[in-house]
């Protein structure tokens, strides 16, 4: 089986305040940090640190070659990346609070230059069975998706950042959602104010209500994260840590959790193992380079 992640790459900068700049607001960043990420990037160095075999396809400006030895740093496969020269690299600014909580502004650049023949090449590389991984911040991902799903691939989905690209995406092609509460909330098309304090086991409930046949992995922050499919759910517990920056703590979930399966762990198992990376990665600044390998997470069940 191999892994498909057709997904960003950006750059990002990291500043420190005080606290989140506000509206006709200018304040002073006590640092600036660059570092490699993207919610894609950090999805397939997951994968790479966790001991899985994972190729990337995205794009990059001139500027991101650095990128690239990120990735193969993580054993992540670079061969349908491509390069595109009138465009910069996506990047993001981070704004990250004392507390270890951020917000970000991204900036698409190359990500959103993605052609149907760079997709139809790469996806001529897999088979039936093989997984793709996909996000929300590169173009075209409803042809993706689709063309995917005719070869028979199982797909994962990630629909951050939520927005009305969504909406055109075939949901009914996706097999796994892997997803927060807001974007749950969102995906359901909620407008009653009354969802907002629903427990996430009625909104996971709901999800698979609207996509029967799908399997969804809801996180709920400090609630830990719940499973559902037809079949039942699983509820799972966080482990609390020192929190410093909390970039970075979904992908490296998702990519934990995603290869933990193909590794032939219980979904139970491969909540456990992922809630535990995401804990570790939490507990570290920056977006991928706070990313712990196998290793590490093994070494954190033991210590547990």
């Amino acid at each position: 089986m191999n892994i498909l992640n057709f997904g960003s790459l950006n750059i990002d900068f990291v500043y420190s305040l005080d606290h989140f700049v506000q509206r006709g607001e200018t304040i002073t960043s006590r640092d600036l940090q660059i570092f490699s990420g993207g919610k894609g990037l950090n999805q397939s160095v997951a994968l790479g640190r966790a001991g899985i075999s994972v190729y990337h396809a995205g794009a990059i400006g001139e500027d991101g070659q650095f990128l690239l030895e990120v990735l193969k740093g993580a054993g992540v496969h670079t061969e349908t990346v491509r390069f595109v020269r009138q465009e910069r690299t996506g990047n993001a600014i981070i704004q990250k609070e004392p507390s270890g909580d951020n917000c970000i502004i991204l900036y698409s650049g190359a990500n959103r230059t993605i052609t149907r023949q760079h997709i139809d090449e790469t996806l001529a590389l897999f088979s039936p069975g093989d997984f793709l991984l996909l996000q929300n911040e590169i173009n075209d991902i409803a042809y993706i998706a689709e063309e995917a799903h005719k070869k028979g691939m199982t797909i994962f989905f990630n629909p951050s950042p939520m927005d009305e690209n969504i909406f055109t995406v075939p949901l009914g092609c996706i097999d796994y959602f892997i997803l927060n509460e807001i974007e749950a909330r969102q995906l359901l098309d909620c407008q009653d104010n009354s969802m907002e304090n629903l427990p996430g086991k009625i909104l996971a409930t709901r999800l698979l209500d609207r996509f029967p046949y799908a399997h969804f992995v809801l996180t709920l922050g400090k609630e830990g994260a719940i499973y559902i499919d037809k079949d039942g759910s699983i509820e799972q517990a966080i482990y609390e840590v020192p929190v410093v920056d909390t970039t970075a703590a979904g992908d490296t979930f998702t990519g934990f959790f995603i290869a933990s399966l193909t590794q032939g762990l219980s979904v139970k198992q491969a909540l456990d193992r992922a809630t535990k990376a995401s804990a570790i990665t939490v507990s570290r600044i920056g977006a991928a380079p706070s990313i712990p390998t196998a290793e590490e997470v093994d070494n954190f069940i033991l210590s547990s």
